[in-house]
């Protein structure tokens, strides 16, 4: 991504409410680079209408954006996040500095956003009209903008827009991935991948695992999962794996952990899970005789996933 412009741009179809607050930004097909002196193509313009029933005015808008610069606009906010579930950069490779600030909580519906007291004013005409609340967030689900290729998600609701899912990858019912995260290669998830963390080509996040990220409790270490790596059902991370590693089922690690080193050929010494992170080659157990946690060097390669599920 380095070589990468550090501009991009996008044609889009605003919702903006009565006084004019953006709420939300679709963007077909965002790119990288300057925006070309061009309108916005006629499906768009074609889109533009006022939808009487949310008070919403759809418009067809264009917006580039400094990818280096802090968020600017809520239409900034949204090209942003569109450009990681397009897969165009990856999560963490460009600035989110005040992205939150330029969300707005909105009422979302199956036709889409609108303003919270517009919503509960409006219930009893909403609910003749079958349209219901379904959620209140600053963020949106995903696929409600963008469907990437060769890509499972079993509810929608679990994968909110910014993650960066790549092809193959397969989020189960209970799985759930944050803006600003998720996937390099086919990957299964079952578990939860919070904002700003990175699960590598053939891992396996087990049912109920949770990766500590930035937004929960991760401070400043970068978590992240290697290639080829495993974390157990109920396990928790909060440090860096390499590939081929496996995390025991149940076992919660965090930097401070204290554990046994074993290395064959080696004496047992003890450290902290921080000390290993971002390596290789580790199985990560509690031991059952002592409850101790223990760091045993493995050999050969991590999980396999079944290649028809993530073909």
């Amino acid at each position: 991504m380095t070589d990468a412009p550090r501009t991009a741009w996008g044609h889009g179809l605003a919702s903006l409410a009565r006084d004019g607050r953006v709420l939300d930004v679709w963007f077909p097909s965002p790119a990288l680079g300057s925006a070309p002196d061009e309108d916005a193509p006629r499906e768009l313009e074609g889109a533009e209408h006022l939808d009487e029933l949310r008070r919403v005015r759809l418009e067809a808008v264009t917006v580039e954006a400094s990818l280096d610069s802090p968020v600017a606009s809520t239409q900034d906010a949204y090209l942003r996040l569109h450009l990681l579930s397009h897969l165009l950069v990856a999560p963490n490779s460009i600035s989110l500095d005040g992205l939150m600030g330029h969300l707005p909580i909105n009422a979302w519906t199956a036709r889409g956003p609108m303003l919270p007291a517009d919503a509960a004013r409006l219930r009893p005409a909403l609910r003749r009209a079958g349209l219901d609340v379904i959620g209140l967030d600053r963020f949106p689900r995903m696929t409600d903008y963008v469907l990437p290729d060769r890509v499972r998600v079993a509810d929608a609701a679990r994968v909110r827009l910014g993650a960066h899912l790549a092809p193959g990858t397969t989020v189960m019912h209970a799985g759930f991935v944050n803006f600003n995260a998720g996937t390099l290669g086919a990957s299964m998830v079952e578990g939860r991948i919070s904002q700003g963390v990175v699960v590598g080509d053939g891992s396996d996040v087990g049912g109920g695992a949770s990766i500590m990220g930035t937004l929960s409790g991760g401070g400043t270490q970068r978590v992240s999962v290697g290639r080829g790596s495993l974390l157990g059902a109920n396990s928790g991370l909060g440090i860096a794996i390499g590939d081929d590693c496996v995390v025991e089922a149940g076992l919660y690690l965090t930097a401070g952990t204290k554990l046994t080193v074993l290395v064959p050929g080696e004496e047992p010494h003890p450290a902290k899970a921080l000390d290993l992170s971002g390596q290789d080659a580790w199985l990560f157990r509690r031991n059952s005789t002592t409850g101790g946690v223990e760091a045993l060097r493995r050999q050969g390669r991590g999980v396999e996933l079944n290649p028809t599920l993530h073909a």
